[in-house]
């Protein structure tokens, strides 16, 4: 059995608009996509994807799911596979079928203990920053402001063994081991990070510090330090900065993955927000698939020496097969001897972005590497092109974008079109298809609880609020809410919206769910709508079930402490009344 955990990791890392494009030509409308419905013939779209809910429907045949369902269904795999499939293509490893040892349960039950030495080592950090004056002026020589210091959580640890026993008396505490902040050579203890700024890694929440990136003042090595691998930080996964940027990488629809710390502080002071940076380490297939699920654009940026040349072709070649026909992923090279640091304090925030703009796209930087290799002028240089660019065509999912490179390739080795494709012995994509049902008339209800569920599933975190003693229980919206809550407290973790709809396979209640998940779509409702319907649903069922209290109330009356009780309710209810908004 696949630990749920692993399943909600699994679809947290995964981008199901990515996932279906491999397979389906998506266009982008409002704020899903759309296409032909791969399961059944139709000639105009009712194929729906939304990035938002990680979850795609057909109108026209009703089929629907998450990404694992795509593929299960797609490519008739069963469930394991599914998940293995989808797993390899983010670079996790599907856990053993087996309950977790005692030093795995007793790890995961520690790990809320590891965040808080986290941030209480961070605090004391900055706290020290602030008496060490030298470790200011570094700061100060390399352009960083306070501001931003205090905005991106720079510290100093000092140049002292043990200096974390100022924070953590208990210095022999076995979870300063665990969170890699104190090593242990033969019977002495001391800290990792010493006489080194510090800058904090936080998870991409930005709730919790996962790790450290330590630069050394002085001359030592190595000049950086990042915290080891443990149960909270992985380098492969996480990336630098991607908290603070988040909502500049929104709202400019890019995301910009340069290589150091200072790189993001110094882009992020002179107004580059959306910079990200890996924590030295290659570019991995978790980092793409995160990146791409939050921007629409991908930009790595390197020097343009060889060593920042390598870096590119690491990450193009990690890139190719997650790459997808709707979010172009570019290559940006700063001239020799600058860096992103370097060239945006020189130059400015705006010749900056005019780079941005030159950067290659990935098959203008793959070709332009893959022709210096070759002397297209003789049959054996063009020979050799096609046969060094079989491998990486092969490893490119994104239809249209494979394509595009395919017919480039023909051209520069002048062979036709149809002639190519067995070349580069391209595999076939397996087609699959159903009739669709006809699609059903439906009217939605109209019910407070209705209003409840749609709002409930457009924000699940509302759950909380959802209350039996206030619902009408035979309705089948009731049921539905109550279904919803079941599986919202049963959880490990917070539930996204594919976690729930899977939770809730073979349950009666699946149906009226993503009936009322549809209503809502149709509505658009965001979180601000969704909260404020949900809310104004809540307050009049408080209403009417103070009405029914009133009514029941009037049929008894028969003493003056009655009418007084009576008297109250009724001022209560006609208070409430006046705190309705208008609809």
């Amino acid at each position: 059995m696949i630990p749920d955990s692993f399943k909600q990791d699994l679809l947290n890392r995964v981008d199901i608009v990515d996932v279906v494009s491999r397979y389906v030509q998506l266009k982008k409308g409002g704020a899903n996509y759309q296409g032909l419905c791969p399961f059944h013939n139709e000639k105009t779209p009712s194929f729906s994807v939304s990035p938002a809910k990680q979850f795609y429907h057909c109108f026209g045949c009703g089929a629907h799911g998450n990404a694992i369902g795509f593929l299960m269904a797609y490519a008739s795999l069963g469930y394991v596979d599914a998940v293995k499939e989808l797993a390899a293509s983010v670079g996790m490893q599907v856990p053993e079928s087996r309950p977790p040892s005692p030093a795995e349960q007793a790890r995961r039950e520690r790990e809320p203990d590891l965040y808080a030495v986290m941030e209480k080592a961070m605090d004391f950090y900055r706290a020290e920053l602030k008496k060490s004056q030298r470790a200011i002026d570094y700061l100060k020589g390399r352009g960083v402001t306070g501001e931003i210091a205090a905005r991106f959580g720079i510290g100093y640890a000092p140049d002292d063994w043990n200096g974390l026993k100022a924070a953590f008396p208990d210095y022999e505490e076995k979870a300063l081991e665990e969170c890699g902040l104190v090593l242990k050579s033969e019977d002495k203890r001391y800290d990792r990070f010493r006489d080194r700024v510090m800058f904090p890694i936080f998870n991409s929440r930005g709730n919790a510090v996962i790790g450290f990136g330590g630069r050394v003042l002085a001359d030592g090595e190595p000049k950086y330090l990042n915290s080891p691998e443990t149960a909270l930080f992985q380098k492969g996964r996480e990336v630098y900065g991607l908290a603070k940027a988040i909502d500049a990488i929104r709202a400019e629809g890019r995301v910009l993955v340069v290589e150091g710390y200072m790189d993001v502080i110094a882009l992020a002071q002179f107004g580059v927000e959306y910079a990200v940076a890996t924590l030295g380490t290659a570019t991995t297939p978790e980092h793409v698939s995160k990146l791409l699920r939050f921007a629409e654009e991908l930009v790595f940026c390197f020097d343009g020496d060889d060593a920042g040349r390598k870096a590119a072709w690491r990450a193009l070649e990690v890139s190719l097969p997650l790459a997808p026909d709707h979010k172009p992923i570019r290559f940006l090279f700063l001239p020799d001897g600058e860096d992103p640091d370097t060239f945006v304090r020189k130059h400015g925030k705006e010749p900056f972005q005019r780079k941005l703009r030159e950067a290659e796209t990935l098959s203008q930087f793959l070709l332009a590497q893959l022709r210096a290799e070759c002397d297209l002028a003789t049959a054996e240089g063009r020979a050799r092109l096609v046969s060094i660019a079989k491998p990486h065509i092969q490893k490119v999912t994104a239809p249209v974008l494979r394509l595009q490179v395919i017919n480039e390739v023909a051209q520069l080795a002048r062979i036709a079109e149809g002639e190519i494709n067995g070349l580069l012995e391209l595999p076939q994509r397996r087609q699959f298809s159903r009739p669709a049902p006809q699609r059903p008339s439906y009217r939605a209800p109209s019910s407070l609880e209705w209003t409840l569920l749609t709002a409930l599933l457009s924000d699940l975190t509302l759950v909380e609020h959802i209350e039996a003693g206030r619902l009408t229980p035979e309705l089948p919206e009731t049921q539905a809410l109550l279904a919803v809550r079941e599986k919202c407290e049963a959880a490990e973790e917070e539930l996204t919206f594919p976690m729930l709809i899977e939770c809730l396979t073979g349950n009666s209640c699946l149906e009226m769910v993503l009936k009322a998940q549809r209503y809502g779509e149709d509505l658009a409702f965001d979180a601000e709508a969704a909260r404020s319907e949900f809310q104004h649903a809540l307050t009049q069922l408080d209403l009417r079930k103070r009405k029914k209290e009133l009514d029941d109330l009037r049929g008894r009356l028969s003493s003056e402490e009655d009418l007084v009780a009576f008297n109250e309710k009724n001022l209560a209810y006609k208070r409430l009344q006046g705190a309705l908004p208008s609809h």
